[in-house]
């Protein structure tokens, strides 16, 4: 699949990206804070900063698109407050 070409700080580019899951898979998770141990996994994310919700057995989840943005070295919340604003005008 080709990308398209974008404006700079064109932020519909990153919704383009093929999502295979919405949340990251363990094997993602254990990649990103290099632990196996979900105790582990844990205080990695919090101590960087990351938002994530734990499930009802206590696996850290983290969705897919956050972790892009964090990735990529965007403040997701910076997004909503005012960062960035959705282009509604062409909508009738």
């Amino acid at each position: 699949m080709a990308m398209q070409r974008t404006k700079r700080g064109d932020m519909s580019a990153i919704f383009d990206f093929p999502m295979d899951a919405e949340i990251l898979s363990s094997d993602e998770l254990m990649m990103i804070t290099g632990s196996t141990r979900k105790k582990d996994q844990v205080d990695w994310l919090t101590n960087n900063g990351w938002t994530f919700h734990k499930n009802k057995a206590g696996d850290p989840i983290v969705g897919r698109l956050y972790a892009r943005l964090k990735l990529a070295g965007i403040n997701p919340p910076t997004l909503a407050g005012g960062g960035w604003i959705p282009d509604f005008s062409g909508i009738r």
